[in-house]
């Protein structure tokens, strides 16, 4: 087995199981083209292309199932709800019998970010922020999104940072993960 769970297509299909509006999905596809883009550009080998497109397309696939539906397939009573999708979908697709780790890292941690991600999760964790369907700072995200190829590290430091801002900006607080995320890259 490949790692990719059975139940799944090889393009644009979300797993049975998604939970997602029409504007999620749209968001889903911008992210996974954006992934499928830059993975071209860096030449990447076919299988961390296939992890980053899949990581992609499943990032999200229960973004817009109940907080009750979330809990009960996470297994977490303590997260708040808006990041419980990760954690979730992982769950279900390790269930399906997903196992490349990378994949199931990105996925989980998309939302709040991974000290222990490999490029796969820390390209999930770009395109997510830098996908253009997003309405803010539109060209500034343009701009970086074009340099990934040629600076993935510098890039990730640059999103990891905007984040950062935003969430202390907003009075949000820091997940322990984030934080541990930002110390091993500044």
């Amino acid at each position: 087995m490949s790692g990719r769970p059975a139940a799944h297509g090889s393009g644009g299909e979300l797993p049975a199981w998604a939970v997602v509006s029409d504007k999620r999905r749209a968001h889903i596809m911008r992210v996974t083209a954006l992934l499928d883009r830059w993975a071209m550009e860096m030449d990447l080998g076919a299988d961390e292309a296939q992890a980053w497109h899949d990581a992609g397309l499943w990032h999200d696939a229960l973004r817009d199932a109940s907080e009750s539906e979330l809990r009960a397939i996470s297994g977490d009573a303590t997260l708040p709800p808006d990041v419980l999708h990760g954690p979730a979908a992982a769950r279900k697709l390790a269930v399906d019998g997903e196992t490349r780790a990378s994949v199931l890292n990105a996925v989980r941690w998309h939302t709040v970010g991974s000290p222990d991600w490999d490029r796969t999760g820390r390209a999930l964790f770009m395109a997510d922020f830098l996908e253009p369907g997003r309405k803010f700072m539109v060209e500034d995200r343009a701009f970086i999104a074009a340099q990934l190829p040629t600076d993935f590290d510098a890039v990730f430091r640059q999103v990891v940072r905007m984040r950062l801002e935003w969430t202390l900006r907003e009075g949000k607080g820091l997940f322990a993960e984030t934080v541990a995320l930002w110390n091993t890259i500044r």
